[in-house]
Order: structure tokens, then C-alpha cells, then sequence
């Protein structure tokens, strides 16, 4: 996710999703699904934010906070401790082998590696593209790839040596990625509206696929049983995705400023967050082609998330704003800054 996500903001039951046909999508509104914020966790410490992880064999939430990692016990909600060391923090990855735990950091062009249980800070890897944004645990490979944002690359990194071994070109500006557990990688090219598909183990590119008519893709999730893709899209829409075609399947509408995706395997639900409306989109497929859709209120900034598959809870992170400055020539889109003490995690649930 881009930086953008710091300054401002930095799926009930269902039937479970089919391998979807060619047929052109209906697009509706679902019932209410039953969730709701649930609960709200006041989180000490000012700065931005991007993506957060859930590491559930240690039971910890995991916060990119721009200069720190923070860490969230989910049983006590408490904060743990910070992982320093990490300048322009975008996101973390868990090896859950090794429980190490590897960040990507946009400002100095590098992966820092730490022990997901004592936070203590092991090495620092220098990737091969400027400005390491999304990053993956790719588990067939065991390698970590960072999703280089000026590098317009991934690089590939051995989480047994923690030793770079080679970067993909990607053609584009890289967001969120998603590994398919069988040794393939899909990642939104946000510039490009595109979705690119290569192999872990080569590092080569299989597929590039177009995503029109979503446009600027972020989010990325998957549904990997039935292999469908669930893309957040700028413009107010979930694209769904068949991943052995690359064939948008449909075009569910969602709320605005969406910056995540996540799919509950057990529930055959995908979600957005939507930070522009405060929203949580929730998606569900209804027919062979038809998807349904609804947007549960969270909070403005609230675009990025995490989903935890054995409680089907879901967590979001924002904070209040001051109204935004005037606009000059020099700033013409002012963003309105964060009021100190006001971050907070936000539990979406039934």
C-alpha cells in the first residue's frame, strides 16, 4: 500500500464460493449479514499506519506504524511491544515455521527480520527495488517477496539463509499480493489495473492480466479451493476474478478508498475495508455468477485489515482527524492530520 494509507487511513453463514463459468455477473444487495463493530481498542501511540497481520500461533496482531512495528495480544488486547528499526514500515510477514517475522520498509529499501515472540531484531536484508511496500510468505518456495513500489519489482528473499535470490519485473507499480499454496504469486499493478501471476520457484511471469473495469487495484485475496481472486478496485467496486483465466467474473459494488481484502474460507465471504466512507464491504456469491453485496458502517481511515479464520473476527485500524487545512499552491490537496491519542483497533464481527 502506498503512503497515502499512512497520512490519512496509515465477511453470517454463507454459501460457500463455486468455481464461477464465463457468464457476464449480477450485481446485488444482500440482506444484512450481522456484523457489526463489535468492540473498540484504544491503541497508545501517534503516527501513520498501513497493513496489519494476524500471526495466530503466537495469537498477536501485528501494526505497521511508519517508524515501528506494534504488537497486540488478541487475548488481552494489550500492547506488547514495538519492533524499532523499521523506517516507512508498509507491512509483516510471518515465516510460521521459523516464527520470524520480516517487515517491509519503504524509506530505506529494506526487509528487517525479528522473532515473532521475544520482538527481539535478528537482520536486516537490502532488497533490490526502491520503496518495499506489500510483502508475502510465499510457503511452497519458504521465500518472503517484497513488492517494490518505485522498483516496479518483487524480490525474492530465502527464508532459510535470509539471503536475496532474485527480484521479478513486474512492469508496473506493485500492491498487495496473494500466494495461490501452489507455488504461485498473483499481485495487484496498481498504475496499470493489471494482475500479474509468476512463479515462486522461477521467478518468472506467467500471466499478465488486464482487471478493466476495476481500476487502480489494491487489496488482494483469494479463494483458494474454488480459485477466484477478490480485488479491491478504486472506483467503488470488488472485482472477482477467476485465476486460471484471469477473466474479471464480476463487479460487486463496495465503498470507497478501499486499500484491503480478505476471504473466510469457512464462511465463503469476502471483504473490503474502505477507508474514503468508513466501510466494511462484505461479498458473498449467490448463484453460479451472481454475487451479492453490503457495506457495514465501520470509520473513516478504517482501510486496512486483517482476518482471523478461527474467531471470524475482523480487525481494522483508524483514528480521528482534524479538518483539513486550506488548500494552496503549494499543498492543493491538504490531508487533515491525525489528533494525537485517538488510534484505536476497531473488531468487526456477528
Amino acid at each position: 500500500m502506498t503512503f497515502r494509507s499512512l497520512s490519512f487511513a496509515s465477511m453470517l453463514c454463507g454459501v460457500a464460493l463455486l468455481a464461477a463459468p464465463a457468464a457476464a455477473p449480477l450485481a446485488a444487495q444482500t440482506p444484512s449479514s450481522g456484523y457489526h463493530v463489535i468492540r473498540h481498542i484504544p491503541i497508545t501511540g501517534d503516527g501513520g499506519w498501513d497493513y496489519i497481520t494476524i500471526d495466530t500461533a503466537s495469537n498477536r496482531l501485528f501494526i505497521a506504524r511508519g517508524t515501528r512495528v506494534q504488537v497486540v495480544d488478541l487475548k488481552t488486547s494489550a500492547l506488547v511491544g514495538e519492533v524499532k528499526g523499521t523506517s516507512g514500515v508498509h507491512g509483516v510477514a510471518i515465516d510460521p515455521a521459523t516464527q520470524r517475522a520480516y517487515t517491509s520498509n519503504g524509506r530505506d529499501t529494506t526487509a528487517a527480520i525479528f522473532d515473532v515472540r521475544t520482538l527481539t531484531p535478528q537482520k536486516t536484508v537490502r532488497v533490490t527495488g526502491a520503496n518495499p511496500d506489500a510483502i508475502l510468505f510465499e510457503p511452497v518456495t519458504r521465500r518472503i517477496f517484497t513488492f517494490n513500489g518505485r522498483g516496479q519489482n518483487a524480490t525474492a528473499i530465502d527464508a532459510s539463509a535470509d539471503t536475496v535470490v532474485g527480484s521479478v519485473a513486474l512492469g508496473g507499480k506493485p500492491e498487495t499480493a496473494v500466494a495461490d499454496g501452489a507455488g504461485h504469486v498473483f499481485v495487484n499493478i496498481e498504475d496499470k489495473s493489471q494482475l500479474v501471476e509468476f512463479d515462486a520457484a522461477t521467478l518468472a511471469v506467467m500471466h499478465t492480466y488486464p482487471l478493466a473495469p476495476c481500476e487502480s487495484p489494491s487489496g488482494l485475496a483469494m479463494d483458494k479451493a474454488h480459485s477466484l481472486l477478490f480485488v479491491g478496485c478504486d472506483n467503488k467496486m470488488m472485482g472477482i476474478v477467476d485465476a486460471a483465466t484471469g477473466r474479471v467474473i464480476a463487479t460487486p459494488p463496495s465503498g470507497s478508498g478501499t486499500d484491503a481484502n480478505a476471504f473466510d474460507a469457512e464462511r465463503g465471504l469476502a471483504f473490503s475495508s474502505n477507508g474514503g466512507d468508513g466501510t466494511l464491504t462484505v461479498v458473498r456469491q449467490t448463484g453460479p455468477s451472481t454475487f451479492t453485496s453490503e457495506n457495514i458502517p465501520t470509520a473513516r481511515g478504517a482501510r486496512t485489515m486483517a482476518l482471523d479464520p478461527r474467531t471470524h473476527l475482523i480487525y481494522m485500524v483508524t483514528a480521528k482527524f482534524n479538518p483539513a487545512a486550506p488548500p494552496t499552491a503549494e499543498q492543493p490537496r491538504p490531508r487533515p492530520t491525525m489528533i494525537p491519542g485517538t488510534f484505536e483497533i476497531l473488531v468487526v464481527g456477528k
